[in-house]
């Protein structure tokens, strides 16, 4: 087997297991933000007076758990 194959072989595997690994600290996110929503959504149905002050919050929130995902992202770019 030539070098040139080999290393062409371990790159492919290289970029199958970050795209891998990038799907599995999806979760993570995907589950933060079906809590926030969630949480949100119900404090709001049991006062609904209060819903001026929790949905700021609730997108405060959002953006932080959003920027978290987005800079795993980017970051299986910069590893290679």
């Amino acid at each position: 087997m030539s070098p040139v194959l080999f290393a062409a072989t371990s790159d492919v595997f290289h970029g199958n297991a970050a795209t891998i690994g990038y799907g599995l600290a999806a979760i993570g996110p995907g589950i933060g933000l079906g809590i926030l929503i969630g949480k949100t959504i119900e404090s709001i149905g049991r006062q609904p007076e209060s819903a001026n002050t929790l949905r700021p919050l609730m997108f405060t929130g959002l953006a932080f758990v959003e920027v978290l995902a987005l800079l795993g992202f980017v970051l299986t770019f910069i590893s290679k």
